[in-house]
């Protein structure tokens, strides 16, 4: 057996991998870029946020001196604690291999922990849980964004505000059938433009905040303090909407694999940070002098004459901000099919340098008539932001506590270490989970819907993949007893290679297995390809390939595994070119190389190791798989399939 390098298992608190533009220039890049891709999200926060927090429950929160100084310090530690100090300071560095999000953090506690046990079971399945409330996440926030945009028409153009939700219905029409462009074409736009944006947001707030500093009185926590004990019910209340606020904190986290942690840190701390509290701080400000500016106040702070340019920045800024979360389905998605907890996924890479740029058609679909559904349903944004905390909530409670199992488990933090940040982070962000759950009745139950729907596929998947390939090994028996037969009964060798696409090493290949027993051939190369799904983002190519001659030297018949990351494309032909630089026996010419898949048919057995409805579900979602030559890029007119079923 040969092998390249071994596998790196450290999991280091600074993380391993560095973004390849680190110095000088390129950090300014990747900072203008990140306040496009990663800062969209909470960025447009400011439109709705205060104006929900002030409607909720009927008007609970008044707009007197009290409540106002009390909610605005309460957005203020909010953002500062949750983004600054745990995102930004600590998440960050809870990094797999310089890739972040709930299910890459999700990854790197099986990976502390270990493949096997219940513990990891349970954090695995926290970690899917989390992945489903981002579809929730993806479904809700681009409604809620263009919509609150669009309703700056209301202020802007009286005239004309009728139209704000069709306006809204085609620009999300328009997003969604771009996806199959990509954003790499825009994307270079995105940062000027939410520049711009944040400049905007401090230019608006900056004047009410001159006219009236002493709302930065509410910078002190004894604000904060007194509003929840004079009014703890409505304190409380007021929390559910006040987490809008922080609402794309974890696309921080989620999106550092692709500006690296230094460009999203100086981003946040030089533009988004003190543009949004400027921004906030002001709309506290203009409330203060004038109560009726809680219908709107984030238009309100625009003079007359710039509103309407103000609205149109504003859709752009949604649009991105829209952009940021569909993107980041699209990577979850392919993230739960490396992992095994989605079915294999038609994925299209639609730029030729940036491989994080993707398209996959079956969710993009599914998000655009989710959406449009409930732009329909719900109709204005200040519904929609009822329903949209229990999303934001949950996700930001599991990534803590996904953390601290990696900064006690990898990192050997001490006990009152990791007590403290459970406290600090985890009591603020129970609050919020708290406070909307109340919500449930009212629009809450929304996320908790899509995030059941797709939890429920995404471990009906992973269990029902487990058994069908228990019972698959039975009918495959050992690789090494069938090769040692080959050997005893030898069997005619015809010219040519041939790709047997298998997962294991351990088993012999159905569709090999066939060929030989009922045709007696075999290509006079005859290669075994098991193909592996890291834990880790990406895999090094320099240790990518294992060869495995199996014990016969001369025969012709090698195993061969590729290891992927769950962020790398698995494209088998390309791999292949560079097996001969591994081993030169193995010189492939794709031209004299014929690929074998097994297929599988699953039928519904008698068998009660899962329900009867569970296992309807898993065979449609094996019906509806991509298919294996796309997927692998396989040529069509080289690949050879070859059936065999399986009762589930």
């Amino acid at each position: 057996m040969s092998n390249v390098a071994k596998k790196d298992p450290v999991i280091s608190e600074g993380g391993r991998r560095r973004h390849p533009a680190v110095t000088g220039p390129g950090q300014v890049g990747l900072a203008l870029g990140a306040l496009g891709i990663v800062y969209g999200d909470i960025g447009t926060s400011p439109l709705y946020a205060l104006s929900t927090v002030f409607s909720i429950d009927h008007g609970a929160v008044k707009p007197t001196p009290d409540d106002v100084y009390g909610v605005i310090s309460l957005v203020f530690w909010s953002i500062t604690l949750i983004v600054s100090v745990k995102y930004v300071v600590f998440i960050l560095r809870a990094d797999n291999d310089g890739e972040g999000g709930v299910m890459a953090l999700a990854a790197l506690v099986r990976r502390t922990l270990g493949s096997a046990g219940g513990r990891t079971a349970l954090f695995m399945a926290l970690g899917v849980f989390g992945a489903s409330l981002f579809y929730g996440d993806s479904v809700i926030r681009p409604a809620i964004s263009v919509l609150s945009a669009v309703e700056g028409l209301k202020i802007a153009s009286p005239g004309i505000s009728g139209l704000a939700l069709p306006i809204g219905v085609l620009i999300v029409a328009i997003l969604f059938a771009a996806q199959r462009w990509g954003t790499h074409r825009v994307g270079r736009l995105f940062g000027p433009v939410m520049l711009v944006w944040f400049l905007s947001l401090a230019v608006t707030g900056l004047p009410e905040v001159l006219a009236h500093p002493g709302i930065l009185k509410a910078v002190s926590p004894t604000y904060l303090v007194t509003f929840i004990t004079r009014h703890p019910y409505i304190a409380f209340i007021a929390m559910g909407a006040i987490v809008l606020a922080i609402t794309g904190a974890e696309a921080l986290y989620a999106d550092m694999g692709h500006f690296g942690r230094p460009p999203i840190r100086r981003a946040w701390f030089a533009v988004v940070f003190p543009a949004l509290v400027i921004n906030y701080f002001g709309q506290g400000a203009l409330i203060l002098h004038n109560p009726s500016a809680i219908q709107n106040p984030f238009f309100l702070l625009v003079p007359s004459w710039a509103r309407l340019p103000m609205v149109i920045l504003a859709m752009f800024a949604t649009v991105i901000a829209s952009q940021a979360v569909i993107s980041g389905a699209f990577s979850v998605s392919r993230q739960a099919v490396r992992l095994g907890f989605l079915p294999h996924l038609t994925i299209r890479h639609t730029s030729s340098r940036e491989s994080g740029q993707i398209y996959v058609p079956a969710v993009n679909s599914l998000l655009f008539l989710s959406v449009i559904l409930l732009m329909l349903s719900f109709r204005s944004s200040e519904r929609l932001a009822i329903a949209y905390g229990l999303a934001v909530t949950g996700t930001l409670l599991i990534t803590t506590t996904l953390f601290l199992v990696v900064a006690g488990a990898a990192w050997k933090w001490p006990a009152w270490k990791l007590v403290l940040a459970g406290v600090v982070f985890g009591g603020a962000e129970i609050t919020y989970f708290g406070a909307n759950l109340t919500k449930v009745a009212h629009g809450g139950w929304l996320p908790l819907v899509i995030a059941g729907l797709v939890f429920t596929v995404m471990m009906t998947w992973q269990r029902g993949r487990q058994i069908i390939t228990d019972r698959r090994t039975e009918k495959e028996g050992a690789l090494l007893s069938f090769v040692e037969q080959l050997h005893v009964n030898k069997v005619a060798r015809v010219p040519g290679t041939a790709i047997f696409l298998h997962p294991t090493k351990q088993t012999a290949p159905l569709a090999m297995r066939a060929n030989v027993e009922h045709n007696h051939v075999l290509h006079e190369r005859a290669v075994i390809v098991s193909v592996v799904s890291e834990n880790i983002p990406h895999v090094r190519p320099d240790q990518r390939l294992t060869v495995d001659n199996l014990g016969y030297s001369d025969d012709g018949i090698v195993h061969l595994t590729i290891r992927y990351g769950f962020q790398d494309e698995q494209n088998i032909p390309e791999t292949l070119a560079g097996v001969q630089d591994l081993d030169p026996e193995l010189d492939l010419d794709p031209d004299d190389t014929t690929y074998f898949l097994s297929k599988i048919t699953i039928r519904r057995g008698t068998s009660r190791a899962m329900s009867g409805w569970r296992k309807s579900l898993f065979i449609g979602l094996a019906h509806n798989a991509a298919n294996p030559t796309e997927y692998f890029r396989l040529p069509e007119d080289r690949t050879v399939v070859m059936g065999s079923h399986v009762d589930l």
